[in-house]
């Protein structure tokens, strides 16, 4: 089982320039892969997504690629003669228009950090293999933090599935009793009434007979149990197991919520609140599973 949280990181040197890659994905239904690069590698998205697609089939995943100067290095800074050129031609533009220039810490920052952005860069053909080999690296920590996560969630939904069992096993418990239940109150409620009847009579069997087919819950726990072996089944599963869970989470629900309204019994509907919450926490936790 593997989360559909996760995130990797990898940097490398191209060109005495730093390349870093960051990956991080968040919960979605489906997979939607948003690919952040400089333009001059824009042709690098399609086999960046197809990489992306090797670890990953949901979630919204964004991949930074970036290359920058190493902050130790002042290589990585323009000279003094380019900064100058573009102070004179905002000085020379203020002139013409008749406004003050007064140039400033930030407005160098700014024209130090425009120089820098417009560095060359090797075209995409020559950087693809150590953008795909940094990429490679932060998939790796990606899947590794997706798989760490993912065993964590499967643990939890494991004792919540046994936590189930145990609730629909008292419901199947309770059930048997109510029945029988129903006719001792029938029968007091008649003597009360000062209505003396047989317990054999045919309107009384008839009467417990039909509150019993109405009340009996034995085809919803049935069908629950199967539910969750098939879930256990499909938590063991490799590959995507998201989508199918949740439908068999909506199954359970089905049938906890038709074993409260049928079975007629306070007890019964206790037992079906606390499923009821079981099953929520499940669905929170299953949004998070691919």
């Amino acid at each position: 089982m593997k989360s559909m949280t996760g995130f990797g990181r990898a940097a490398a040197v191209l060109d005495g320039k730093e390349l870093s890659v960051q990956i991080a994905s968040v919960n979605r239904r489906g997979i939607e892969i948003v690919v952040s690069l400089p333009d001059a590698w824009r042709e690098l998205e399609a086999p960046i997504g197809e990489r992306i697609r090797t670890v990953a089939s949901r979630g919204r995943i964004t991949v930074a690629i970036g290359v920058a100067a190493p902050p130790t290095r002042a290589e990585g800074l323009p000279d003094d003669a380019s900064v100058g050129r573009v102070l004179d031609h905002l000085a020379g533009l203020a002139a013409r228009r008749g406004l003050p220039f007064a140039p400033d810490a930030q407005l160098l920052w700014q024209v130090v950090a425009g120089l820098r952005g417009t560095q060359t860069l090797p075209p995409a053909e020559t950087a693809g293999p150590a953008v795909v080999s940094t990429l490679d690296q932060a998939l790796a920590g990606f899947a590794a933090m997706r798989a760490s996560e993912g065993a964590a969630l499967l643990r939890d939904l494991t004792e919540r599935v046994a936590a189930l069992r145990q609730l629909f096993a008292g419901i199947a418990e309770r059930a048997a009793l109510v029945p029988g239940l129903y006719r001792d109150i029938l029968l007091r409620r008649l003597r009360e009434a000062k209505l003396e009847l047989d317990p054999g009579d045919e309107r009384v069997l008839k009467e417990i007979a039909l509150f019993a087919d109405r009340s009996d819950i034995s085809e919803e726990i049935t069908r629950a149990r199967s539910h969750l072996d098939q879930l256990d089944a499909l938590l063991q599963a490799e590959g995507e197991i998201g989508r199918k869970a949740e439908f068999i989470l909506q199954e359970l629900g089905r049938e906890v919520n038709t074993s409260g309204s049928k079975a007629n019994d306070l007890p019964i509907a206790k037992l079906v609140i606390e499923a009821k919450n079981e099953l929520e926490r499940m669905r929170e936790q299953m949004a998070n599973v691919e």
